[in-house]
């Protein structure tokens, strides 16, 4: 079974970036101990586009599913801040719109070990 590729396409306004960054290092791990989880990287724009790409790769469609249906939920729910605590309020999305993109991994390469040891 071939595994697979969720890219998660976040459309961050240019005074949200490093909120989301942020967000996102405080929640860094949260995923790692999930059945099923292989990898994850948050990717920064460069070409002068707003968008993030969130790149997690899965051992199955199922385990996917699962995460999404349980740990997910608690990753995404925002960590408590003073402004939220003052406020009483939850801090609103960092990101204006997302669109998920699911793939299925052909072919893969790891970096070359180049210890010569």
């Amino acid at each position: 079974m071939a595994s697979v590729v969720k890219i998660n396409v976040l459309t961050v306004p240019a005074e949200q970036r490093e909120v989301l960054e942020k967000r996102f290092a405080s929640r860094a791990g949260s995923v790692d101990n999930s059945d099923g989880f292989e990898w994850f990287e948050l990717l920064r724009p460069v070409d002068g586009t707003d968008r993030y790409l969130v790149y997690t790769r899965w051992r199955s469609e199922a385990d996917f599913e699962a995460w999404m249906a349980g740990s997910m939920r608690g990753a995404h729910k925002p960590a408590e801040s003073a402004e939220s605590a003052e406020g009483g309020e939850k801090p609103k999305p960092a990101a204006t719109d997302s669109t998920l993109w699911s793939f299925e991994v052909v072919q893969s390469a790891g970096p070359r070990n180049t210890d010569q040891g």
